[in-house]
Parts: structure tokens; sequence; C-alpha cells
């Protein structure tokens, strides 16, 4: 069963910004802290921003200082707002749990390239 339905995928110019959304079920998004995660051709799944349920947001180095991840708690949603894109966030991006991943969405493809 997949609980998360990622979109807001695209292609952007480097320097470009976008924001990613999340839909994630009540249950889970009231209880659990939530990440995003990608994935590039030929590469292993990366962790890229986590978000707790009070609002903490923790990220990677990659993503310091350029994505902003927030919680809507009306729509049940996590977002993933991207700036200042580089060729190298490229990828598949899904959302999951910042604990143990449940089974993963079909993801929201960001493409950067001019």
């Amino acid at each position: 069963q997949v609980d998360f339905v990622e979109s807001g995928g695209s292609l952007v110019q480097p320097g470009g910004s976008l924001t990613l959304s999340c839909a994630v079920p009540e249950s889970i998004f009231n209880i659990h802290s939530m990440g995003w995660y990608r994935q590039a051709p030929g590469k292993q799944r990366e962790w890229v921003a986590g978000i707790t349920i009070m609002g903490r947001a923790t990220y990677a180095d990659s993503a310091k200082g350029r994505f902003t991840i927030s919680r809507d708690s009306a729509k049940n949603t996590v977002n993933l707002r991207m700036t200042n894109l580089k060729p190298e966030d490229t990828a598949a991006y899904y959302c999951n749990l910042l604990s143990v991943p449940r089974a993963w969405g079909q993801g929201t493809q960001v493409t950067v390239s001019s």
C-alpha cells in the first residue's frame, strides 16, 4: 500500500525555483516526522530534508540554504521549496517517513537543465 502522493516536479532552468508537495494521510501526518528524499539516475536514493510534527526542520548539506521543508496542517501536505536549483539536483523526488520508510510512491521528477 502506497500512502504518499508527490507532485510539483518539472523541467526548470539552473537558478530557478520549484515547490514540491506531498499528500499524506491524516493518520500519518499527525504522528510522524516526514522527509523528502531523491534518487538520481544510477544513484542510490538519498535523504534531502526532514521535518518533525512540531515543525523542526533538518537538511542534507546539499540542501542547506536552498531548500525549505514545511508542513501544511490544513491540507495534510509536506512541501519542499527549492531555490537556486542546480543540474545536480536533477532526480526523482519522494516523500516518506523520516524514520523507517514505508512503501515508496511514484515520486515526482525534477529536471534542472538549460
